[in-house]
Protein backbone atom coordinates (compact mmCIF):
# COMPACT_ATOMS: atom_id res chain seq x y z
CA UNK A 1 0.00 0.00 0.00
CA UNK A 2 0.82 3.44 -0.87
CA UNK A 3 1.16 6.30 1.13
CA UNK A 4 1.36 9.59 -0.23
CA UNK A 5 2.98 12.04 2.60
CA UNK A 6 1.96 14.68 0.77
CA UNK A 7 -1.95 14.41 1.76
CA UNK A 8 -1.68 13.50 5.32
CA UNK A 9 -1.91 15.58 7.91
CA UNK A 10 0.72 15.82 10.83
CA UNK A 11 -1.04 13.53 13.81
CA UNK A 12 -1.08 10.99 10.69
CA UNK A 13 2.59 11.35 9.21
CA UNK A 14 3.96 11.28 12.71
CA UNK A 15 1.99 7.78 13.40
CA UNK A 16 3.17 6.71 10.31
CA UNK A 17 6.47 6.92 10.56
CA UNK A 18 7.37 6.45 14.05
CA UNK A 19 5.20 3.33 14.10
CA UNK A 20 7.76 2.16 11.12
CA UNK A 21 11.08 3.17 12.17
CA UNK A 22 11.47 0.84 14.81
CA UNK A 23 13.04 0.69 16.99
CA UNK A 24 14.52 3.95 18.24
CA UNK A 25 17.21 4.38 20.91
CA UNK A 26 15.77 7.24 23.65
CA UNK A 27 17.55 10.44 24.72
CA UNK A 28 16.93 10.62 28.22
CA UNK A 29 16.79 14.56 28.28
CA UNK A 30 17.97 16.67 31.68
CA UNK A 31 18.43 20.20 31.46
CA UNK A 32 18.16 23.12 33.34
CA UNK A 33 16.80 26.95 33.36
CA UNK A 34 19.20 29.93 33.52
CA UNK A 35 18.10 30.23 37.27
CA UNK A 36 19.49 25.92 37.59
CA UNK A 37 15.65 24.56 37.77
CA UNK A 38 16.13 20.97 36.32
CA UNK A 39 14.15 19.31 33.76
CA UNK A 40 14.16 15.72 32.40
CA UNK A 41 12.28 14.52 29.72
CA UNK A 42 12.42 11.17 26.60
CA UNK A 43 12.78 11.84 23.24
CA UNK A 44 12.75 8.58 20.67
CA UNK A 45 13.59 10.86 17.59
CA UNK A 46 17.30 10.96 18.62
CA UNK A 47 20.76 9.40 17.21
CA UNK A 48 24.27 10.20 16.89
CA UNK A 49 25.28 11.72 13.26
CA UNK A 50 29.34 11.94 13.60
CA UNK A 51 32.23 10.24 15.42
CA UNK A 52 34.67 13.14 15.27
CA UNK A 53 33.55 15.58 16.10
CA UNK A 54 31.04 13.71 18.11
CA UNK A 55 27.62 15.01 17.00
CA UNK A 56 23.91 14.65 18.15
CA UNK A 57 20.82 15.40 16.89
CA UNK A 58 17.60 15.15 18.58
CA UNK A 59 14.22 16.07 17.17
CA UNK A 60 11.67 18.03 19.77
CA UNK A 61 8.10 18.71 18.81
CA UNK A 62 6.16 22.14 19.80
CA UNK A 63 3.12 21.56 20.71
CA UNK A 64 0.65 24.24 19.48
CA UNK A 65 4.02 26.27 18.36
CA UNK A 66 5.35 26.29 21.79
CA UNK A 67 8.88 25.42 23.05
CA UNK A 68 8.78 21.99 25.84
CA UNK A 69 10.68 22.98 29.02
CA UNK A 70 13.49 20.77 27.16
CA UNK A 71 13.95 22.92 24.33
CA UNK A 72 13.46 26.27 26.28
CA UNK A 73 16.52 25.48 29.03
CA UNK A 74 18.84 24.47 26.02
CA UNK A 75 18.26 28.01 24.26
CA UNK A 76 18.71 29.56 27.70
CA UNK A 77 21.78 27.58 28.30
CA UNK A 78 23.14 25.66 25.68
CA UNK A 79 23.99 22.30 27.58
CA UNK A 80 22.02 19.27 28.16
CA UNK A 81 22.99 15.70 29.30
CA UNK A 82 21.80 12.37 27.71
CA UNK A 83 21.00 9.75 30.22
CA UNK A 84 20.27 6.30 28.30
CA UNK A 85 17.31 4.41 29.50
CA UNK A 86 17.99 1.00 30.89
CA UNK A 87 15.07 -2.03 31.81
CA UNK A 88 15.52 -1.07 35.00
CA UNK A 89 14.97 2.70 34.83
CA UNK A 90 11.75 2.12 32.62
CA UNK A 91 9.13 3.35 34.78
CA UNK A 92 11.09 6.03 35.77
CA UNK A 93 11.14 7.52 32.20
CA UNK A 94 7.59 7.21 31.99
CA UNK A 95 7.26 9.14 35.20
CA UNK A 96 9.38 11.82 33.83
CA UNK A 97 7.36 12.26 30.38
CA UNK A 98 3.78 12.86 32.14
CA UNK A 99 2.90 16.78 31.35
CA UNK A 100 3.78 18.05 34.87
CA UNK A 101 3.53 21.99 34.94
CA UNK A 102 6.83 24.14 34.10
CA UNK A 103 8.86 24.22 36.85
CA UNK A 104 8.05 20.49 38.74
CA UNK A 105 11.34 18.11 38.84
CA UNK A 106 11.06 15.46 37.30
CA UNK A 107 13.18 14.06 38.78
CA UNK A 108 11.90 14.53 41.87
CA UNK A 109 8.86 13.06 40.97
CA UNK A 110 10.58 9.72 39.46
CA UNK A 111 12.79 9.38 42.51
CA UNK A 112 16.04 9.29 40.49
CA UNK A 113 19.45 10.99 42.19
CA UNK A 114 21.67 13.01 39.96
CA UNK A 115 24.95 13.59 40.03
CA UNK A 116 26.94 16.95 38.59
CA UNK A 117 28.72 16.88 35.30
CA UNK A 118 32.10 17.40 34.22
CA UNK A 119 32.18 19.59 31.36
CA UNK A 120 28.87 21.48 31.13
CA UNK A 121 26.96 23.25 34.27
CA UNK A 122 24.49 20.66 34.40
CA UNK A 123 23.26 17.11 36.00
CA UNK A 124 23.63 13.66 35.48
CA UNK A 125 21.01 10.72 36.34
CA UNK A 126 22.75 8.64 38.81
CA UNK A 127 21.72 5.24 37.52
CA UNK A 128 22.18 5.23 34.28
CA UNK A 129 25.08 3.17 33.00
CA UNK A 130 25.84 5.99 30.04
CA UNK A 131 25.08 10.11 30.21
CA UNK A 132 26.58 12.18 27.44
CA UNK A 133 27.96 15.80 28.13
CA UNK A 134 26.38 18.17 25.19
CA UNK A 135 26.44 21.68 24.14
CA UNK A 136 23.56 22.87 21.58
CA UNK A 137 25.33 23.95 18.13
CA UNK A 138 22.49 24.45 16.27
CA UNK A 139 18.44 24.62 16.24
CA UNK A 140 17.23 23.39 12.90
CA UNK A 141 13.37 24.66 12.66
CA UNK A 142 11.23 21.95 10.93
CA UNK A 143 7.98 23.88 10.11
CA UNK A 144 5.65 24.22 11.48
CA UNK A 145 5.58 21.08 13.52
CA UNK A 146 9.44 20.96 15.30
CA UNK A 147 12.90 21.36 15.12
CA UNK A 148 16.26 19.63 15.11
CA UNK A 149 19.11 19.75 17.77
CA UNK A 150 22.00 19.53 16.72
CA UNK A 151 24.87 19.36 19.70
CA UNK A 152 28.45 18.41 20.55
CA UNK A 153 29.36 15.36 23.07
CA UNK A 154 32.30 16.99 25.00
CA UNK A 155 32.30 14.38 27.74
CA UNK A 156 30.72 10.55 28.34
CA UNK A 157 30.21 8.77 31.47
CA UNK A 158 30.28 4.78 31.62
CA UNK A 159 29.90 2.75 34.26
CA UNK A 160 32.77 0.92 35.05
CA UNK A 161 31.61 -2.50 34.15
CA UNK A 162 30.43 -2.17 30.98
CA UNK A 163 33.83 -0.89 29.60
CA UNK A 164 36.04 -4.03 28.27
CA UNK A 165 39.54 -1.84 27.03
CA UNK A 166 38.91 2.11 28.23
CA UNK A 167 42.46 2.69 26.43
CA UNK A 168 40.63 0.86 23.33
CA UNK A 169 37.13 2.42 24.13
CA UNK A 170 36.07 -1.03 23.62
CA UNK A 171 32.41 -1.21 25.45
CA UNK A 172 30.21 -3.82 26.33
CA UNK A 173 26.54 -2.73 25.25
CA UNK A 174 24.78 -6.06 25.99
CA UNK A 175 25.62 -5.01 29.87
CA UNK A 176 23.13 -1.94 29.39
CA UNK A 177 20.10 -3.94 28.78
CA UNK A 178 18.76 -0.60 27.20
CA UNK A 179 15.01 -0.27 26.17
CA UNK A 180 14.12 1.19 22.25
CA UNK A 181 10.97 3.28 21.52
CA UNK A 182 8.40 1.32 19.62
CA UNK A 183 5.39 2.60 17.95
CA UNK A 184 2.67 4.86 19.96
CA UNK A 185 1.11 5.11 22.59
CA UNK A 186 3.16 2.79 24.65
CA UNK A 187 5.22 -0.22 23.16
CA UNK A 188 9.06 -0.29 23.64
CA UNK A 189 11.36 -3.14 23.13
CA UNK A 190 14.57 -4.80 24.76
CA UNK A 191 17.78 -5.04 23.41
CA UNK A 192 19.23 -7.70 25.04
CA UNK A 193 18.13 -9.91 22.47
CA UNK A 194 20.73 -10.22 19.31
CA UNK A 195 22.64 -12.04 16.97
CA UNK A 196 25.72 -11.90 15.36
CA UNK A 197 26.71 -11.18 11.90
CA UNK A 198 30.03 -11.52 10.14
CA UNK A 199 32.11 -8.62 8.46
CA UNK A 200 33.31 -9.50 5.52
CA UNK A 201 35.85 -8.57 2.69
CA UNK A 202 34.89 -8.47 -0.94
CA UNK A 203 36.75 -11.98 -1.45
CA UNK A 204 35.22 -13.60 1.61
CA UNK A 205 31.60 -13.11 0.57
CA UNK A 206 32.32 -14.25 -3.19
CA UNK A 207 34.01 -17.21 -1.65
CA UNK A 208 30.23 -18.08 0.05
CA UNK A 209 30.55 -17.19 3.53
CA UNK A 210 27.57 -14.45 3.24
CA UNK A 211 25.54 -16.73 1.71
CA UNK A 212 22.87 -18.27 3.40
CA UNK A 213 20.96 -21.69 2.54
Amino acid sequence: MLFDMETLDLARSYKLLSSTIVPRPIAWVVSQDAGGIVNAAPYSLFNFFGGHPPIICIGMGQPKGRDKDSLANIRATGEFAINMVTDSLAHAMNTTAVPFPAGVNELEKAGLETLPCARINGRRIANSPLALECRLQQIIDVQPSSVIVVAAVHAVHIDDECVKDAARCHIDSSRFSTIGRMESPGWYTRTTDRFVMPQMSVEQWEEGLGKHD
